[in-house]
């Protein structure tokens, strides 16, 4: 049953306001109804012949015609609508975080969501999630770092980091390492096919070990090309002879060369006496990542290391040697680029800004 129309008395003001309404092309559909009614019911059309040219139900017009006649134009609005309340608040997130900053239950390594909802007690586990989510929190993933703790460290990098931005004139600038005990395993390897129909390609968990052999190279810095040896055993005689076939590349040359910490790798004076061309330069303690040639044993690993099958040491070796010809072909120098580092303080000490 539709309730007694109620008269419409318009202002001047608010007819003005009511029409431009109607008129503007941006007013939203449910505004220029409530408009149209209001305009018409003033002009004493009947409630049902309003519904008809508007195009809604007679209650809607009855509806609106009571809204303006109690409170003008205020009244054309929404009302707020209070909502279903949330189950879970800021307090809630307050909780996950405060837990996030305690051990994990004994015996496990890390949190997890099913673990952070059981300790909570009244949180769902697909909330958890979406909050861990929703602040970018990983809890599988896992940053390692090595802090220097050498009291030289500016020094030492600094002097590194020059030899990349500014190398000496008519000098070459090495950098020398060795990668040791690179297996030569042997994996069945091939397609296998599932009984769906489709076809992996992949390698068997079984292997047999043929031996290993400790890789030393040295990276040119200036043209990104190595040089590189195999070796049975990582002594101190091995690198002094990898080094004698480094100077005999570049005989009558002043070398720099970039090393690690490694013990067989100091005490060389005497060889160094023996080769008054050659200096070597040491990174920092615990920073051997300014070493560039570490970056070449990375990719030497991910192009031509894993997921290779060999049948023997002779075999390895070939494939390495192989890899470094080609990688000769189309080397290219390494680009040094430093970004600014924003980190607090670790562990009480400053970080120290080169």
């Amino acid at each position: 049953m539709i309730p007694e129309a109620r008269e419409v008395h318009l202002s001047r003001k608010d007819r003005k306001v009511l029409e431009a309404c109607c008129r503007s092309p941006v007013t939203l559909q449910r505004d220029l109804k409530r408009a149209r009614i209001v305009l018409l019911a003033a002009d004493g059309r009947s409630t049902r012949s309003i519904a008809k040219e508007v195009g809604v139900q007679p209650r809607i017009v009855s509806l609106w015609r009571h809204r303006y006649a109690d409170h003008g134009l205020e009244g054309l609005q929404d009302k707020p609508r209070p909502g279903k309340q949330p189950i879970y608040t800021k307090t809630t997130d307050k909780r996950i975080l405060k837990l996030l900053d305690k051990p994990p239950p004994q015996g496990f390594a890390r949190w997890t969501g099913p673990l952070l909802a059981e300790a909570l007690g009244d949180v769902d586990v697909q909330y958890v999630w979406r909050f861990l989510r929703s602040h970018k929190i990983d809890l599988v993933a896992r940053k390692s770092w090595c802090e220097s703790n050498d009291p030289n460290f500016t020094a030492k990098a600094a002097d590194v980091v020059g030899l990349y931005v500014a190398p000496p004139a008519k000098a070459i600038v090495l950098c020398v390492d060795e990668k040791p005990s690179i297996q030569a395993l042997e994996r069945a390897q091939g397609y296998l096919k599932l009984p769906n129909g489709r076809a992996l390609t992949g390698q068997s968990h079984d292997y047999k070990r043929h031996g290993t052999t400790t890789l030393f190279a040295a990276l040119e810095v200036a043209t990104g090309k190595i040089i590189a040896t195999h070796s049975k055993r990582r002594r101190r005689v091995e690198f002094l002879d990898f080094m004698n076939s480094v100077t005999a590349t570049f005989p009558n040359r002043k070398l720099h060369v970039i090393l690690d910490n490694l013990n067989t790798h100091k005490k060389n004076e005497d060889w160094l006496k023996a080769h008054p061309n050659v200096q070597f330069h040491f990174t920092p303690t615990s920073a051997s990542w300014l070493n560039q040639v570490e970056v070449w044993f990375s990719i030497l690993q991910g192009q031509s290391l894993s997921g290779t099958s060999f049948t023997s040491l002779k075999q390895l070796q070939e494939h390495i040697d192989a890899y470094v010809n080609a990688y000769n072909d189309r080397a290219e120098p390494f680009v040094w680029t430093k970004k600014k580092v924003r980190q607090r303080r670790f562990k009480g000490r400053p970080i120290t800004q080169l």
